[in-house]
């Protein structure tokens, strides 16, 4: 494998950390947070628990999940303290006083949690996306705000250093002007890959999940480009959807195609339960070269005429590396969540992005936007 230039490597290097905030005498005293488990039919949650119980900066304090059979499953498998398990969200906030709430509930239920974690002044972090809704991700800012909670998503993508690296490759000038972005996700079908029934019942619901693929993997290239123009909200939306195998996916979509276009660029959303194999890419085309990312820590790269290198990304360092580490640096002010992928001004925009391509593919026509009025 090539060597990445010092160049790159450098430039890399000042630009992976996200803004800093001043360290607080609250920062001072960083250490152990206290997290909470809203939810066990998010399957997300069977790949976290294992990191979560030996994280050095997570205790956890509670599971709420009212499926008494569903919570005596993660129990044995996880060999969780029973005293653990609660069925009623407010009872166990009220007895554990976490730090802040993991919510792995559907997509549906997070405005609820959310408003009733604000109501206790706890903070949280929900799985992608925030929400079915514009409106509701509207109302889960406000009780943000006026409650003074930390409300923030957590993609996968978030942590890959190859999508790290190919956004710094725009930032230092190194692929010119942005022209256009190409993201692809999914994979073969969460029925085909064998998702837990309770996880399958809300994702093919269009209600609970906001959609098919079009919400549950068109999440992911609207919260990465939101990134790349730093917060600026499209110009327009036209998307397509359909279901190619109705006989598996009646309810919802299993294939999209999310165009956006901003002032000289467009990007171009490809989620689908359609591929061959799993994927989570991004391609970045500008006026003097391209980068495409591979996998979660390679990036092809091209500059002007030159032949085009693979070369392994640096690694993001910490607290921007992991989510239970961010999580932390966030609620000891360490960090600033504002204009990164997880956080709740970023997101936004992806709700009023996902929420325009539900209506174009409703209606068949673009539907232009404008910036929200910020709170």
């Amino acid at each position: 494998m090539r060597r990445v230039p010092v160049r790159i490597v450098s430039i890399c290097a000042v630009l992976l950390g996200l803004t800093l905030a001043p360290v607080s005498s609250r920062a001072q005293s960083a250490g152990t947070i206290r997290v909470a488990i809203v939810g066990l039919v998010h399957g997300h949650v069977a790949g976290f628990l294992p990191t979560l119980k030996d994280h050095p900066e997570v205790k956890l304090v509670g599971v709420e999940e009212p499926d008494r059979t569903l919570a005596q499953r993660y129990q044995r498998q996880f060999h969780l303290a029973p005293d653990l398990f609660y069925t009623s969200l407010d009872t166990m906030l009220e007895r554990t006083h976490p730090d802040a709430v993991l919510v792995y509930t559907a997509i549906s239920d997070h405005r609820r949690v959310i408003e009733t974690a604000a109501a206790h002044n706890v903070n949280v972090m929900v799985e992608k996306p925030l929400a079915t809704s514009l409106s509701d991700a509207l109302a889960i800012r406000a009780a943000a705000h006026a409650h003074h909670i930390q409300v923030l998503v957590n993609y996968e993508t978030t942590w890959y250093s190859s999508n790290r690296a190919a956004y710094n490759a725009v930032q230092d000038g190194t692929l010119g002007t942005l022209r256009k972005v190409i993201v692809r996700d999914g994979h073969e079908g969460p029925k085909e890959i064998g998702v837990q029934p309770e996880f399958l019942a809300w994702l093919t619901d269009p209600q609970k999940n906001g959609a098919g693929a079009l919400f549950d993997f068109g999440c992911y290239g609207a919260d990465l480009v939101t990134w790349l123009t730093h917060g600026e909200t499209p110009i327009s939306v036209t998307a397509v959807a359909q279901t190619d195998k109705p006989q598996e996916y009646p309810h919802v979509d299993d294939d999209a195609t999310i165009i956006l276009r901003y002032p000289g660029m467009q990007a171009v959303l490809m989620p689908s339960w359609n591929w061959s194999y799993s994927i989570k890419d991004m391609a970045l085309y500008g006026t003097k070269g391209d980068a495409v990312t591979i996998g979660t820590s390679q990036i092809r790269m091209r500059v002007g005429r030159q032949a085009p290198r693979v070369m392994t990304a640096p690694p993001i360092p910490p607290p921007n590396a992991d989510p239970m580490q961010y999580l932390e640096a966030v609620l000891h002010d360490k960090l600033v969540p504002k204009g990164d992928l997880t956080a709740l001004d970023t997101n936004i925009i992806v709700m009023q992005i996902l929420d325009a391509a539900r209506e174009s593919v409703r209606t068949g026509r673009t539907i232009q936007l404008h910036p929200l009025p910020k709170q």
